[in-house]
């Protein structure tokens, strides 16, 4: 039997036991986060140098670069040393440390994106006080909103789940600490508050998505009504990356956090995991960069 004032350690899911393939896996993830973390610092960098960039679009998109950036470094990094050293092992601190940034970073991840259809909306359907409404010091306070709930969210988050005792095993099935997986070691009959407060996360994030989906169907609707096809283009341009971002993060996250919990772990689960949390960071700097512009350039210039 184990509990909290007893663990010392976990024991995180390793892809392999065969040596070969623990330095394949060290090998892929390797290439994979250091493409993210490029493709994130080029657009963060060409946003903060480029003062046509200085907009109210660009500015939550170098937050979202910064939460892609924290996201894949909370948990690949210490998988790529766990499978070069042949271990499984994380300390209990580490774990606690990787619940809170992940949590901190996956929340504010959804709050920017919600911000950022909200932007596109005034933009669009009101762009008569798209000046007056964005202005900088609203921006700003709007980002800091979503910082502060982040880490208060994460807060509650990670203090209620490491006060359950874990009375079954130190294993998570998973290839880092994540809260479903942890919810299986504890107590039957002890965490029925965390599942309340996933339940009202799940709540706040359903929310969101149906803020942004009701965003962008008033978008469309305006666009449709676009003549041009100069402003058609222009509009979505801007507005289908981040739909697709938008679609990526949630599609994954929810099928991710609301497919049954199978007692054992599985394949399946860990290869969600994988694409939930690698796929989107890597994938955002190129889903942005292909159709906009002006980041384009942007990025020419800084590379060349």
């Amino acid at each position: 039997m184990f509990n909290q004032s007893t663990v010392t350690e976990l024991l995180l899911l390793g892809f392999s036991d065969i040596r070969e393939l623990q330095v394949l896996h060290f090998a892929l993830f390797l290439v994979l986060y250091l493409a993210a973390l490029m493709g994130n610092l080029l657009i963060l960098i060409a946003i903060t140098l480029d003062h046509r960039l200085h907009t109210p679009m660009y500015f939550f998109l170098g937050n979202l670069s910064i939460i892609d950036l924290g996201c894949i470094s909370v948990t690949i990094p210490k998988s790529m040393v766990n499978s070069l050293l042949d271990t499984r092992l994380i300390s209990y601190p580490a774990c606690v440390t990787q619940v809170f940034f992940f949590v901190v970073f996956t929340a504010a991840d959804l709050a920017l994106l919600t911000l950022m259809a909200y932007d596109r909306y005034v933009a669009i359907c009101r762009p008569l006080h798209y000046e007056r409404v964005m202005n900088r010091g609203a921006c700003v306070h709007m980002a800091t909103s979503a910082w502060i709930t982040a880490i208060v969210y994460s807060a509650l988050h990670t203090g209620n789940t490491f006060t359950l005792p874990f009375c079954q095993s130190n294993v998570v099935d998973q290839f880092f600490c994540e809260i479903p997986q942890l919810l299986k070691l504890a107590c039957s009959d002890s965490f029925l508050s965390e599942v309340g407060l996933i339940a009202f996360g799940v709540f706040l994030n359903l929310n969101c998505f149906v803020f942004i989906i009701v965003s962008y169907v008033q978008i469309f609707r305006v666009v449709l009504r676009i003549p041009s096809e100069q402003g058609w283009h222009k509009a979505f341009s801007t507005c289908l990356p981040h739909l697709t971002v938008v679609s990526l993060f949630l599609c994954t996250g929810f099928f991710e956090y609301l497919k049954p919990t199978s007692s054992s772990a599985s394949y399946l689960d860990l290869t969600v995991t994988v694409v939930y949390s690698l796929v989107p960071p890597m994938m955002n700097p190129v889903i942005y960069s292909l159709r906009n512009k002006e980041l384009q350039v942007a990025l020419k210039k800084l590379i060349v």
